[in-house]
């Protein structure tokens, strides 16, 4: 992925550590995973969603939507997919 100041959206797959991730919608899913973080039309704020990778179904991941620091989306979206390599029930804040 080589981003750019106007990505609005990244996707990665990611494994979840022990633990894996919260979601708002089943609780705890771990395993090998996808991540999409999208930005939000305020431009403000992250929509962060996981999936088993390869499945249809999106979760929302707990915290999301999440404020994007300074930082930027892109740093936003690497920090997410350290988080869910640690596991520990990961969420988007």
């Amino acid at each position: 992925m080589t981003p750019t100041p106007d990505t609005a959206s990244y996707q990665d797959d990611v494994t979840a550590g022990p633990g894996g991730v919260m979601t708002a919608d089943v609780g705890v899913i771990t395993g090998d995973l996808t991540l999409r973080t999208t930005l939000g039309r305020d431009r403000r704020t992250a929509h962060v969603s996981v999936q088993y990778t390869g499945a249809d179904e999106w979760y929302t991941l707990t915290g999301s939507p999440a404020p994007v620091p300074d930082s930027g989306l892109a740093a936003y979206h690497h920090r997410l997919l350290d988080r869910i390599r640690q596991g520990g029930a990961a969420t988007a804040t």
